[in-house]
């Protein structure tokens, strides 16, 4: 059994964000030189997410005002969480989006459903965060 490990780095112009990481996520899968495993993958901050979907604009769209809808940024007094940070918001984003994804390796690619494609999903941006991608496999 062998297994890897790599972080990807995000640091967001903007305070809300979706980036579609699959072609980095391939390359490390490329790297590691596992043909048949797991794929964990997971944001390492509580105001970002990790996610599979679609990469459609409208889409995309979407989750923002949908989001938006569900855990307005503002009135930052909205929340009680909000005395030292005005990330509350962010906080609740992360929970609906999700922390993880989990994908099989076979053949050493991730193997995905039709359209399916790994998101980040940053939340309260504009400073440096983490993503780590760990394999286990053969």
């Amino acid at each position: 059994m062998k297994h890897f490990r790599e972080e990807l780095l995000f640091h967001t112009k903007t305070r809300r964000q979706l980036i579609n990481i699959t072609p980095q996520v391939n390359h490390i899968v490329q790297k590691s030189g596992i043909q048949e495993g797991m794929m964990l993958c997971n944001a390492m901050h509580i105001s970002a997410s990790v996610f599979i979907n679609d990469d459609e604009s409208g889409l995309h769209h979407d989750f923002e005002v949908w989001l938006e809808g569900l855990a307005p940024e503002k009135p930052y007094s909205r929340y009680q969480h909000n005395g030292y940070e005005d990330n509350a918001d962010a906080h609740l984003k992360r929970t609906i989006m999700g922390r993880e994804v989990m994908v099989a390796i076979t053949k050493g690619q991730l193997d995905f459903g039709p359209w399916e494609q790994i998101f980040y999903g940053e939340f309260d941006g504009m400073r440096s965060k983490r993503v780590l991608v760990k394999m286990i496999g053969f």
